[in-house]
């Protein structure tokens, strides 16, 4: 059976049986547009994100607690949310003054790199 993965740009075509693995091709991947999908649990809505400046995930994790609310204002620097990554807790927060006007995700939800967590 063949397959096609995608890593680092580059398109490898794997021909896989059941004893052994042999790479067929290595080819320079097109670039591929990000489709517009249903938001994953806990995370964002990319037409709602439309309204405003959005605040994304930098990587994957899990979120341990929101601190802010739609339509509550916000300092820059002040923690908008807690999530954990790689064992490790790192904080999200706002980039400037403003007001949040939506919140994206919620305590517990699994998040991923560039999932939209807050619109201001």
């Amino acid at each position: 059976m063949k397959y096609i993965i995608t890593l680092g740009g580059k398109n490898y075509e794997v021909d896989v049986e059941k004893t052994e693995a042999a790479l067929v091709s290595v080819t320079e991947a097109a670039p591929v547009a990000t489709p517009v999908s249903a938001p994953a649990a806990g995370t964002s809505d990319p037409v709602a994100a439309a309204d405003g400046e959005t605040i994304i995930a930098p990587m994957p994790g899990t979120v341990l607690s929101v601190s802010a609310q739609a339509g509550v204002p916000v300092k820059a620097g002040q923690v908008l949310l807690v999530f954990e990554a790689m064992k490790m807790e790192n904080e999200i927060a706002a980039p400037h003054d403003g007001v949040i006007k939506q919140v994206l995700t919620q305590k517990g939800a699994l998040i991923e790199t560039d999932d939209v967590l807050f619109v201001m």
